[in-house]
């Protein structure tokens, strides 16, 4: 939907809310909203002092087209024109060693989240607080002076999806919906699923026919309905839209309670610039399907900054696509700002949505930050992802592969610095994909030394 919506005048805005400012060892004069270019809209965010509600210390939703502001609920696309919304705060000063003293999820960032103040004692699945491990090993390997691994495989689900399920569930309940569903292209199907199971309430999914079965099974066994559906995810998307507005208890994630949902991504970027001791990376390499994961990556550097919780010390995003799905890098390419949807035709399939709801937003931010969008074909994704697993141990999913494909492209071409410090996302477990990298055929041998022997010295 956001493509339609591009016929933004740069610099406009009048809308933006000034605060109190708030003084402290972590916290300078900030105003949320100021940054902007490009025609990017300003976010509305101040850091007065203020007293959670039942959505934390958010306060409102406001249009990320048009800046037209309306009151928390279940919405998610302006009134005015019909663009999509965003969630606004009124943030509390934040220090790094209140966070520090949080839970061990998500929830450490509550506070900077549109979700009640004591959600961290509410029974749910508690994604979060996910590894980043040094990848010295394939650093050595691209040339690269210092790269990192944000795995998500540590997720109750096995992905990052568990993040802004838990978020969306948490606005869901506030705002009385009784079933929590989605259109997925799998792993969101299996965060909805555990997430609906963990609270005690229904859960319905709706998903290709041809997804992987091993993200089909690992649904399934949570007890919702799933439901298969003969087309593509964007046939599938355009189904649970029309149910969104037919079902009026049915709350689906990442339809009518998107705005809240999609903010879960920001505890990834949050987590990232913790985990290296309050600093941000100077480039982050960001896997793309809707394009929201990586807008709220950046959302949530560019929160950190005007907070004073880490320094501005500029750091440039990337987007990964698949060749067989990758609107957003040909819009990158031929320097458009709507993005034309396609056809997904990958082995990605977590990031097969032909008609990315973020897509114009994605583009927004890699030419604000100085980065760029591109894809690889299926055979780098393969590639990838046993370089990966052959250097670090760590077996990510087809997205992943994705995602260190388009590292090494960007490595080629000369489109990013290999002395800089480097963020790639693993967004996802590869036990999901295995189709992906089938072993080989092997022949057994006989329990002997000497056919041991033997099968050695023709291996070698």
């Amino acid at each position: 939907m956001a493509g339609a919506f591009r016929g933004r005048i740069p610099g406009q805005c009048g809308f933006c809310v000034r605060g109190p400012v708030a003084e402290g060892a972590n916290s300078g004069p900030r105003l949320f909203g100021r940054r902007t270019d490009e025609g990017e809209r300003p976010r509305i965010v101040t850091t007065s002092v203020s007293t959670p509600s039942r959505f934390g210390f958010a306060t409102h939703l406001f249009c990320r087209e048009c800046g037209a502001t309306t009151e928390l609920g279940a919405s998610h696309a302006c009134a005015e024109c019909f663009g999509p919304l965003e969630v606004g705060y009124q943030l509390p000063p934040r220090t790094r060693a209140g966070i520090e003293a949080g839970p061990a999820s998500i929830w450490r960032y509550a506070s900077l989240l549109p979700v009640p103040a004591g959600i961290a004692a509410t029974p749910g699945t508690e994604p979060g607080w996910t590894r980043l491990t040094r990848a010295g090993q394939l650093a050595r390997e691209l040339g690269m002076s210092a790269l990192w691994v944000k795995d998500e495989r540590g997720n109750p689900t096995h992905s990052f999806k568990d993040r802004v399920v838990a978020v969306a569930l948490a606005a869901a309940v506030e705002m009385g919906y009784k079933v929590l569903a989605c259109p997925s292209t799998g792993n969101l199907a299996n965060a909805v699923a555990a997430a609906a199971a963990r609270a005690g309430i229904r859960s319905v999914v709706l998903i290709p026919a041809d997804l992987e079965p091993q993200k089909i099974a690992a649904t399934a066994v949570y007890g919702g309905a799933m439901v298969p559906i003969d087309g593509i995810y964007d046939d599938v998307n355009r189904l649970a839209s029309e149910l969104a507005d037919d079902r009026e208890d049915w709350a689906f994630v990442n339809v009518n309670v998107r705005p809240y949902y999609a903010e879960g991504s920001k505890t990834i970027g949050f987590e990232i610039a913790e985990q290296l001791g309050w600093r941000l990376p100077r480039q982050i390499v960001v896997p793309v399907a809707s394009g929201a994961q990586l807008v709220k990556i950046d959302k949530a550097f560019r929160e950190l900054i005007e907070l004073g919780l880490v320094e501005d010390t500029g750091y440039r995003v990337f987007g990964a696509q698949a060749t067989g799905c990758s609107p957003v890098a040909a819009a990158f390419r031929a320097g458009h700002d709507v993005v034309q949807p396609v056809k997904p035709a990958t082995i990605a399939k977590s990031l097969a949505i032909g008609n990315p709801a973020d897509g114009p937003y994605v583009l927004d931010v890699v030419r604000r930050t100085g980065g760029s969008v591109a894809d690889v074909g299926d055979a780098e994704v393969i590639e990838a992802i046993r370089l990966l697993a052959a250097t670090e141990g760590i077996f990510g999913e087809t997205a992943s592969g994705v995602t260190l494909g388009v590292l090494r492209r960007l490595l080629a071409d000369g489109l990013l610095d290999p002395g800089a410090e480097t963020v790639i996302i693993n967004s996802g477990d590869g036990l999901k994909t295995l189709d992906a990298v089938a072993a080989p055929a092997v022949t057994a041998i006989r329990p002997t030394l000497e056919a041991f022997e033997a099968w050695e010295s023709s291996s070698s």
